[in-house]
């Protein structure tokens, strides 16, 4: 093949990917700020200045535009990877490292993962990404966390229960004020509630640092009536 053949194979082809990475960025902000459902073709094409032909051309099925904004989402806002939390030994101590890790990426991706986890319910081709994808991560998240207890029977009922309440976005969003260290605190607490576990982890380390105030306070009214 000719050398200036094969030049202008490579320039079209960079010009397609150009283009379809405009229309995956256009339609990325489209759904984090008003959602995948409420997305049309004309505004993609516009923001993408292309015309709605083209973004057909590129993706001619939803399903296909769906399965690259999710992935190019990814590669930006990676969700946190379980093998971190495996060196952790103690169990207490794990649950609220799963809890901030989360909780900090809820707060990253919170516009984004509030409209998908809301239109997966009414968009089949969406939803059927987010099972194969944030659904089964968040689903590891939770089996982390129930395993941390050792609950079984009808005790791992009520663990269950609680470890999907502290894994829910609107758990989070409404601890949110709190901050994400505060927030894992409680949803660990509540997985050790359910558990009938002591509280320990969190409360020993409070108890320890009021301790030690105390000392301090202490020490230095000594010192002040000496």
């Amino acid at each position: 093949m000719p050398e200036k053949r094969k030049y202008e194979l490579r320039k079209r082809a960079a010009q397609l990917d150009e283009t379809r990475r405009r229309i995956t960025e256009a339609t990325v902000e489209l759904h984090r700020t008003v959602g995948p459902a409420a997305t049309q073709i004309s505004e993609i094409a516009r923001r993408a200045g292309v015309q709605r032909v083209t973004v057909y051309n590129h993706f001619p099925d939803e399903s296909s535009l769906l399965s690259a904004c999710s992935a190019h989402w990814r590669a930006l806002h990676p969700a946190p990877d379980p093998a971190r939390w495996a060196s952790t030994e103690d169990p207490g101590a794990q649950r609220r490292l799963v809890l901030r890790d989360l909780y900090a990426w809820y707060r990253e991706t919170a516009p984004m993962t509030a409209n998908v986890l809301r239109d997966a319910t009414t968009i089949p081709a969406l939803g059927a990404i987010v099972d194969r994808g944030l659904g089964a991560w968040l689903g590891r998240v939770r089996q982390i966390l129930a395993d941390s207890v050792g609950a079984r029977g009808a005790g791992r009922d009520r663990v269950d229960a609680a470890t999907r309440a502290a894994v829910d976005l609107h758990f989070w969003h409404a601890l949110a004020p709190l901050g994400d260290a505060e927030a894992a605190e409680l949803g660990a607490a509540l997985i050790e509630l359910a558990a009938g576990k002591p509280l320990t982890a969190g409360r020993t380390a409070k108890r320890a640092s009021a301790r030690s105030s105390a000392a301090s306070t202490a020490a230095r009214s000594a010192r002040s009536k000496s």
